[in-house]
């Protein structure tokens, strides 16, 4: 196909203004139709300089603008369901950012919606699945090359959380991503949540529940820690650490410049999400932009969002009881099998 891909963007926020700006300047065969968000100043500024663009408050109004050939969705997770069932109504192709909806039951309807329809059109943004050192990890582990793999030991630190933050937002906000993660990785379905809560820090927002330490179990016995930490306040860290039979394999230390001088050794550490993975959101949006230009769908699918929301959901259970809570998946539609 030769034609560019018109692409509505939903939500022009940090994660919207950025989708624009690499659609417009690092996606070939893509274009930006139309953007939505309540704040359409907003929206007008992320769109300053790109010429033909419609700007609207109303999200369901960019999606039905003419020439629109796919769906790009950053808004608020309280709006991600309207969106996509709004775009598989017309049989549009979607990136949703995660989560894929605001709670598990949302994300199954999306899941059902798009049964219905019997073809795939949601990818979720799971973009650790696009970066260089997650892909080589995942390669090792599916060659069998540490033997079985028995642990993963995870990390996620940010440098201060948003005002808006809450303790259960660490896990379904934060720790969502190494849920998907682990699945991905391991080939298994996480099956119960445990989380262990430490004293607060110091630099943690009164009432909020950081760090924690969240432990997942998997159905063929796998265990997965994860300290989520999102106000470590000297910068943004994701690492993991696979353990497996006859070895063990690292990534996320990450192969930043060291300039060592006047007696000491320095070293850059990213200050955010955009700039740690910038390069698997680039490699996520050119894919993607390309599979929609060929009618397929290829990324983590809208039953990988609904899982991890689901997993989420336990974590927070456990959070606020303090013991174990076990996993309700439902039943996995033949469609995504």
């Amino acid at each position: 196909m030769s034609e560019s891909l018109g692409v509505a963007v939903l939500g022009a926020g940090h994660m919207g203004a950025d989708h624009i700006r690499r659609l417009a300047r690092s996606v070939a065969g893509a274009h930006v139709v139309a953007v939505a968000d309540p704040d359409r100043a907003r929206a007008r500024a992320a769109v300053a300089g790109l010429g033909g663009v419609r700007v609207h408050a109303d999200a369901l109004a960019a999606v039905a603008e003419p020439g629109v050939g796919a769906v790009l969705v950053a808004s608020p997770e309280h709006a991600h369901e309207e969106a996509l069932l709004a775009a598989l109504d017309r049989g549009l192709p979607v990136l949703c950012e995660k989560p894929l909806a605001h709670d598990a039951a949302a994300a199954l309807r999306v899941v059902a919606a798009e049964a219905r329809g019997g073809r795939r059109l949601i990818q979720v943004g799971f973009m650790r699945r696009y970066d260089a050192e997650y892909l080589g990890l995942k390669a090792l582990l599916d060659s069998g090359g540490i033997g079985r793999t028995l642990m993963l030991h995870c990390r996620h630190r940010n440098v201060a959380s948003p005002p808006h933050f809450t303790s259960a937002m660490l896990i379904s906000s934060s720790v969502s991503h190494e849920i998907d993660a682990a699945r991905w990785l391991l080939g298994q379905e996480v099956t119960a949540v445990t989380v262990v809560r430490p004293r607060p820090s110091a630099s943690a927002p009164a009432g909020l529940q950081d760090p924690q330490l969240v432990l997942l179990e998997t159905d063929d016995g796998a265990v997965v820690d994860v300290e989520i930490f999102v106000n470590c306040g000297f910068g943004y860290e994701v690492a993991c650490e696979a353990v497996g039979e006859r070895g063990s394999a690292r990534i996320g230390d990450g192969p930043a410049m060291v300039v060592r001088s006047a007696g000491r050794a320095q070293q850059e550490i990213a200050q955010d999400y955009v700039v740690r993975f910038a390069d698997a959101y680039d490699r996520e949006v050119r894919e993607w932009v390309a599979d929609a230009r060929e009618g397929r769908v290829t990324g983590p699918s809208a039953w990988d969002g609904y899982a991890a929301a689901a997993v989420a959901e336990a974590g927070v259970r456990a959070l606020v009881d303090g013991g174990r809570a076990e996993v309700g998946l439902a039943e996995r539609p033949a469609f995504y099998r």
